[in-house]
């Protein structure tokens, strides 16, 4: 073992670093890539700062139903967070419902932002072609006209 101390300071201790291996290959990284390749060990993006296992299940489920109450944004914030479990499916097998929330909630976002983009390009483009003359009724800066608010100023 190499040992590597600090000239400076005597108080501080010293670091220890393995040998290089047989093969010449490091094995620093190699043992993080084969971390990486197997599975996540925390369900969340945080690591063990995060939740456990157990509150994991019960974070995602409330993400999960609040997004039903027209805050489909909380979908999205679920699959940040728990990005680990969407990364590695087979990693969290001993909490199937943590897996189930997660993808319900990117499928659930998913569709929302597909039907939000779909009814913005359908304004952007259609316009007054595409509505005719309900248009003035569904656009929203003529609303001070409609109410008669412009004569107040």
């Amino acid at each position: 073992m190499e040992e590597i101390s600090n000239p400076l300071s005597s108080d501080l201790p010293t670091i220890t670093t393995p040998p290089p291996a047989a093969d010449g290959s490091n094995t620093l990284t190699s043992t993080s890539s084969t971390r990486m390749a197997g599975r996540a060990e925390w369900p969340t993006i945080d690591g063990p700062l995060g939740l456990s296992h157990q509150d994991s299940v019960a974070y995602a489920r409330r993400f999960f139903n609040f997004g039903f109450l027209c805050l489909p944004f909380l979908w999205a914030v679920n699959c940040f967070y728990f990005w680990p479990v969407l990364r590695h499916p087979n990693s969290h097998n001993f909490h199937p419902q943590l897996r189930r929330y997660v993808v319900g909630s990117a499928i659930g976002f998913l569709v929302f932002a597909l039907i939000l983009s779909s009814w913005s390009v359908t304004f952007m483009i259609g316009g007054n072609q595409l509505f005719g003359p309900v248009w003035d009724k569904l656009v929203m800066y003529n609303v001070a006209d409609r109410y008669g608010l412009t004569e107040l100023m």
